[in-house]
């Protein structure tokens, strides 16, 4: 009873720090959008990190470098498999390349390994998007990222062996393009959660299994033994 209810107590205080974060993105989310000297290493940067500027709204304008466009494989959005479509973007004025996530594309179930025809328009091109750091990494067999530039279609990324790989000046950190669909890509990213319902069901959870534990233990050792007859001493 006292383990359970102390986890209560626990996933609490866990939803206590994800309200914390939660209003830190609310609050990251209704800053106006930086500009791409801004960023971590920028001109004008006054950001230490990404920690600092993650799920802040920018503006980039540069030069797309299709040549290095990958396709992260079994990537979903609305429920639907096919590929994260990313694309480094060397930034106007030379200021580094940033790896943009630019939207999902449907697969060819026929042919795993046609690509998706996305659009890469020339020229200089202005996006607004969402800082975020690199790609999550799907779990994997052998090791996806030992042969690197193999492919295009990868299961996952790794921004420091793509950097090695492409010789290019790539920021820690990656941009989720925003917009509507367009040029082959959809782009409906999830809501940035920090997750607080999810602590608080657990919490519940766990009150809710001390409480049961609580009354179980009073049936069986008071009220039974209460209500047990009594046996009368023999004449």
């Amino acid at each position: 009873m006292f383990v359970t209810a102390s986890l209560g107590r626990w996933q609490l205080s866990r939803a206590a720090q994800k309200e914390a974060l939660q209003a830190l993105l609310d609050q990251r989310a209704a800053m106006p959008a930086l500009h791409q000297r801004q960023l971590p290493g920028g001109a004008d940067s006054g950001m230490g990190a990404l920690s600092d500027v993650v799920h802040r709204a920018v503006k980039l304008e540069g030069h797309w470098l299709p040549e290095h466009t990958v396709y992260l494989d079994n990537r979903q959005m609305q429920g639907r498999p096919g590929f994260f479509v990313l694309t480094p973007l060397q930034l106007e004025g030379g200021g580094g390349v940033v790896l943009v996530q630019r939207g999902w594309a449907p697969r060819n179930f026929q042919d795993r390994l046609q690509l998706p025809p996305v659009e890469t328009p020339p020229g200089l091109v202005h996006l607004v998007g969402r800082i975020a750091p690199p790609p999550s990494r799907l779990y994997e067999l052998g090791g996806g990222d030992s042969a690197p530039g193999s492919s295009r279609i990868r299961q996952n990324l790794d921004l420091a062996a793509f950097r090695t790989e492409t010789g290019l000046a790539l920021m820690d950190l990656s941009v989720l393009q925003a917009g509507p669909r367009s040029e082959g890509l959809q782009r409906d990213w999830p809501v940035v959660n920090a997750g607080v319902d999810k602590h608080y069901g657990y919490a519940f959870q766990w009150f809710g299994l001390s409480s049961l534990i609580a009354l179980l233990y009073a049936w069986f050792q008071i009220v039974r033994r209460f209500l047990r007859p009594r046996q009368r001493p023999r004449a």
